[in-house]
């Protein structure tokens, strides 16, 4: 078996193995990308998390880290180039100052690519992250025999 590089899938689905729980394992991919990726990532999940107080923090797809309220909101992905937010829900949401820049062409989700050196509008982000939190729950709310999952982990993440 090859050793998992730092950064990687690979790498993140291994702190799985052990047993570690989803928010140590972002922290684990947080502090295995050494680079401006990880600061990234640890600043747009700070963002996150102080948008939404209940977020539930999951890792899925080979160690993908996923944020959800009564759904999935979005992910959080790291490539060479960029860090990628997919949100689900993504083309159903306004986004009036224009965060989404990537996976326009989908009908249901969209995507925010950062790159190296940029910045984002962090007031426009959690407003973002808060419309896609109302958009699960009316979902929720409105899909028949569905009730609202409830998660042990649900506000037990430690902010950084």
């Amino acid at each position: 078996m090859t050793k998992p590089t730092p950064g990687t899938a690979r790498a993140a689905a291994s702190a799985a193995d052990t047993g570690a729980s989803a928010t140590q394992q972002i922290d684990a991919t947080i502090a295995r990308l050494d680079d401006w990726r990880g600061a990234t990532l640890a600043h747009l999940r700070r963002i996150i998390r102080a948008a939404d107080p209940e977020v539930v923090e999951t890792v899925k797809w080979r160690g993908v880290p996923v944020w959800e309220h009564d759904g999935i909101l979005c992910t959080g992905e790291t490539y060479k180039a960029a860090v990628k937010m997919t949100f689900a829900r993504g083309a159903a949401l306004e986004d009036p100052t224009g965060l989404f820049n990537a996976s326009l062409d989908g009908n249901v989700r969209r995507a925010i690519d950062v790159h190296e050196g940029e910045t984002i509008d962090e007031a426009a982000l959690k407003a973002l992250i808060r419309a896609a939190v109302a958009a699960n729950v009316a979902a929720r709310a409105a899909a028949p025999g569905k009730r609202r999952a409830t998660s042990p982990r649900r506000g037990t993440h430690d902010a950084p």
